[in-house]
């Protein structure tokens, strides 16, 4: 593990090559680097909950969840702390050791923050890593994340600066760059990837590559998302990318971070078991947990744990409390919750107004 040399100055021709480089060549690589510095046989499992669904301003052209389209998604405000905490007692029983919350906004405004940050500390007292997507932060939004004991923060660039203006026009390329870098300068780990079969070229896959790997610091985690085609959003009917250039990408971004947690997330349920397994050999260690990433649907638990039995692979053991500390949380954040929702400043909205 010492002799692993990590880079933050990648070329974009060298990135390239990797992904041209035979597949045999690039898939040993790939795992003979993963194998230094992890358990090539253990998966990191995370599970993810809608904590506020559409009605978002953004206009990625990829997300049912934008108000710009009609997909049909129905909206839905904010939810209470105790549902995310039921969510989150199920995740764990299922075997996840870190819990996701996300909000579809362009941003949290002031008055969410008391909830997210209540969110957080309550589910962080029952022994899971907490990470939460809710748009761009600010460095003040940031400092109260992290001091809530918030883990992970997930934006992803999504893809290369040059293809991006493509993809999305409600925030720029340097938007996504500052929140990261604003959760960086709090002490949290940063968790950031992007999706790949949007259409892009394979120097816009480099692209993404490339700028995740030459960060300061590589993120803690990269997820790498398949396009979920869903109707209604302009890519619905875009080709479906090569499943082979998927693998690759995902043992190119191995070799570029090595220890970094390289996430199969988006996309898992049109991916055959075959594939999945290509793509753990070539360096994935974690994926998402649970029949619904947001809005799109995912394997369900008893394929997975199938899966890894057939493969031989094992969950991360995450650090846990007992069964008497998670009672003793669920029971107080419960009262805190009705507590709340008690104030006459309503606290939980509909999305719709936002």
């Amino acid at each position: 593990m010492s002799d692993i040399q990590l880079r933050y100055n990648w070329q974009r021709d060298e990135i390239k090559e990797l992904f041209d480089l035979p597949m045999n060549d690039l898939l040993f690589k790939a795992h003979s680097l993963h194998r230094q510095v992890f358990d090539p046989n253990e998966v990191q499992i995370s599970r993810l909950l809608s904590i506020k669904t559409g009605a978002c301003p953004e206009d990625c052209k990829y997300c049912p969840q934008s108000a710009r389209y009609d997909t049909g998604l129905e909206k839905e405000r904010l939810i209470e702390i105790d549902k995310v905490l039921t969510e989150a007692r199920s995740a764990k029983a299922a075997g996840a050791s870190r819990f996701c919350m996300g909000a579809a906004w362009r941003n949290p405004h002031p008055r969410d923050m008391p909830y997210l940050k209540d969110m957080v500390s309550e589910v962080k007292g029952m022994g899971m890593e907490t990470c939460m997507t809710l748009g761009m932060l600010s460095p003040e939004q940031a400092g109260e994340l992290a001091e809530a004991g918030l883990d992970y923060y997930n934006h992803n660039l999504d893809t290369s600066p040059e293809y991006y203006g493509d993809i999305i026009t409600t925030r720029t390329y340097q938007d996504r760059l500052d929140t990261l870098s604003n959760v960086r300068a709090a002490g949290m780990k940063v968790c950031s990837g992007g999706i790949v079969g949007m259409g892009e070229q394979a120097s816009d896959r480099a692209g993404l590559l490339q700028q995740l790997a030459n960060m300061e610091q590589h993120p803690d985690s990269v997820p790498i998302n398949m396009l979920v085609k869903v109707a209604g959003t302009p890519f619905e009917n875009i080709d479906d990318l090569d499943p082979l250039v998927f693998v690759r990408t995902i043992a190119v971004a191995r070799i570029l971070m090595p220890y970094s947690r390289v996430r199969l997330s988006a996309g898992r349920e049109k991916m055959s078991d075959e594939m999945q397994a290509m793509c753990f050999f070539a360096g994935a260690n974690s994926i998402f947990y649970g029949c619904k990433l947001l809005t799109t649907n995912n394997p369900e638990e008893n394929e997975d744990m199938t899966l890894f039995k057939r493969l031989g692979l094992h969950p991360e053991q995450g650090k846990y409390a007992t069964v008497e500390d998670d009672k003793a949380v669920f029971v107080k954040a419960t009262a805190k919750a009705n507590a709340i929702r008690d104030k006459k400043s309503a606290a939980f909205y509909d999305a719709a107004a936002l």
